[in-house]
């Protein structure tokens, strides 16, 4: 259940947690054309600070683009409507949600002049698969749902309706025991998980999915960004399932997931069964950069 807080941001107004409705035939309950984002503060020794917040919001105005949905609000307008939306709440870490969705007007496929109305929520959310799962690892499920076709759906676009497709396979793997689903693309590589980028490491080199088919997630940029600051030898690449059954270590990355060590797919031992040295010393410095704890990765801090 969520934890709620205050108060939500909608439209450019605050209004209360219980009070933040929508009509029941608000276009994008209906048709899932919409576009959202997932942002994290972290409680830090000089305050909250939203990790990433620029990239986040550039993502959100880019679905938006993609799906032909013209926001009211610009970039920077919403960008200080989130850091605001944590200020009035009070948070020290959290969660934070803007939507950006049609409203209510016409119905039917096409939405004619409905309008966009936009939202920002945040409430305290801890390790979205478990601290268990962040210190030893996940169970992972390969999924019997594929990974949505470049040409299906816009892959790059955080489109709400996309989602079904991560709630079937998540729901599939967790009614066969598993933590999490890992979807293939249609050419049968590796793809993401439901809400997130994977890694792998063999042979010490770190390699994540290829941009292809999947969402270009700002964690996945981060970890990209950091191993190689560390001079671990990272790369993008074809993965194939069977590669990534005798992978030494692999891991899932996501704002809500942060970096979350698998230590098992399918019934087989990833490694030794345990998070490796690599998916350790990335998890241990990706936490003290969000917690302020790293000078060189201040600029990707936004401090409330």
């Amino acid at each position: 259940m969520l934890k709620e807080s205050k108060k939500i941001w909608m439209d450019g107004k605050f209004v209360r947690w219980s009070d933040a409705h929508v009509h029941i035939l608000t276009h994008t309950l209906h048709y899932g054309l919409g576009a959202f984002e997932g942002v994290r503060c972290y409680k830090t020794s000089k305050g909250p600070a939203i990790f990433r917040l620029q990239e986040h919001v550039e993502r959100l105005f880019k679905s938006c683009h993609i799906l032909q949905i013209k926001p009211r609000y610009t970039p920077d307008e919403i960008r200080k409507a989130i850091i605001e939306t944590v200020r009035v709440n009070e948070l020290e870490e959290c969660y934070i949600r803007p939507i950006v969705y049609l409203g209510y007007g016409s119905m039917g496929i096409y939405p004619k002049e409905n309008p966009v109305n936009i939202a920002i929520a945040a409430w305290p959310w801890g390790a979205y698969l478990g601290e268990e799962g962040i210190t030893n690892g996940i169970r992972v499920k390969i999924s019997s749902f594929t990974r949505h076709h470049v040409n299906i759906t816009m892959t790059k676009s955080k489109t709400c309706g996309d989602y079904v497709n991560s709630l079937l396979a998540k729901r599939e793997a967790v009614s066969c025991g598993y933590d999490e689903a890992l979807l293939l693309d249609t050419n049968g590589y590796v793809a993401e998980g439901s809400g997130q980028n994977i890694f792998i490491v063999r042979n010490g080199i770190l390699k994540t999915a290829s941009l292809s088919s999947i969402l270009e997630g700002i964690t996945r940029n981060s970890v990209i960004e950091i191993a190689r600051n560390e001079d671990i030898p990272t790369g993008e690449a074809s993965i194939t399932r069977d590669e990534l059954y005798i992978a030494d270590e692999a891991f899932l990355t996501g704002t809500a997931s942060e970096i979350t060590p698998i230590r098992e797919v399918d019934g087989r031992s990833i490694g030794k069964g345990k998070p490796g040295h690599v998916t350790k010393k990335l998890q241990k410095l990706f936490f003290n950069i969000v917690n302020g704890k790293e000078k060189a990765y201040q600029s990707w801090l936004t401090y409330i």
